[in-house]
């Protein structure tokens, strides 16, 4: 299998600390993987993480992906893919750590679109500090979405792509990303609906080896009931899973979103179709953040992360657990393996 990269992360967040926990403890796992990011940061991690009196876990710099071989075991490589940051002060937004963080994973998006990576994994970035290092993107989604379609040759409105949050026992994908609740509302469409079942369909086809059973949330308490509590059920949402299944996808609701999630939770449904962001996540995340994985759905290139954020309170402690970054890098080794090699 060709190499896994690792981003960085927010320097001044919990992803350096994860990152090198990840290789200390999990070497089979993390073996053909490295980091895209900045080697400073990396020795400071684990200098800040060797026990008393015990050597720091080592860092090597690594110019390409192809000396991953040459780089020993219990040993965390590193591809410079930033200018060394300055000034960044863990547990604080700043730009300058915005930027290593934008940088690396436009690095690994980069090479992974010219196939020179099997999947890349990234670790938690800064929103704000993304922002204010001048990236127009709210988060890693729309930054690969991007990338993706300026590869591709196409606007991003034709490089559509969804988030999907899974665990061990619950899948869940979003129509709308990161909208205030009011604009994923209006947001909930006939075509949005539609097209989030069809890339579901044909992401977790590929990933199952089979067709998905997928369900359908309503937008509305108890689906609407009937058009007591809204008419987005039957105007909009009924329709596109209609549409769905003329077009031999196994869609079918919509169902009370208080409810659907459980029944998918006992494997009546291989994931559901959420209208908009909390409703979604919320459920998986309530499961236990530590195994939870974001998958972006669409791209021309496989991407997981981590289920949390920057964890900026505890940033720098060495309490931080890495489970999430670990489930990740299993996820997309296994979405990488072929078809017969991949769990259902």
């Amino acid at each position: 299998m060709k190499p896994v990269a690792i981003t960085l992360g927010d320097p001044a967040g919990i992803g350096p600390e994860i990152i090198v926990k990840a290789f200390r403890d999990e070497t089979e796992l993390t073996r053909g993987c490295f980091v895209a990011g900045d080697v400073e940061t990396l020795r400071q991690a684990s200098q800040a993480l060797a026990a008393p009196g015990q050597p720091a876990l080592p860092v090597a710099l690594i110019e390409s992906p192809q000396q991953l071989d040459g780089v020993p075991p219990r040993c965390v490589p590193v591809l410079q893919a930033t200018a060394p940051p300055q000034g960044v002060v863990v547990g604080r937004i700043s730009a300058a750590a915005g930027r290593a963080a934008g940088d690396a994973v436009i690095w690994a998006a980069r090479a992974a679109l010219r196939g020179e990576l099997a999947a890349i994994v990234t670790a938690p970035l800064h929103k704000e500090a993304l922002h204010a290092a001048g990236f127009d993107f709210p988060g890693h989604t729309e930054l690969l979405q991007a990338e993706s379609a300026a590869h591709l040759g196409r606007p991003p409105s034709e490089v559509p792509v969804r988030m999907m949050l899974a665990n061990n026992e619950l899948r869940t994908v979003l129509v709308s990303i990161h909208l205030s609740l009011r604009q994923a509302i209006e947001a909930v469409n006939f075509d949005g609906v539609l097209q989030t079942l069809r890339i579901t369909q044909q992401a977790l086809g590929k990933a199952l080896g089979r067709a998905p059973r997928i369900a359908v949330a309503g937008l509305n308490p108890h689906a609407g009931e009937g058009g007591l509590f809204g008419s987005e059920e039957r105007e909009i949402i009924g329709p596109a899973i209609a549409a769905a299944r003329a077009e031999g996808i196994d869609a079918l609701g919509p169902y009370a979103p208080d409810t659907v999630f459980m029944r998918a939770r006992t494997g009546e449904f291989d994931a559901v179709v959420a209208m908009y962001h909390d409703q979604g996540l919320i459920p998986v995340k309530y499961l236990g953040v530590e195994q939870g994985v974001n998958v972006t759905l669409g791209l021309p290139l496989v991407r997981t992360s981590p289920d949390h954020g920057t964890a900026f309170d505890i940033a720098g402690q060495g309490i931080a657990d890495p489970a999430s970054l670990l489930a990740a890098i299993r996820m997309a080794r296994a979405l990488c393996a072929p078809p017969q090699f991949r769990a259902a």
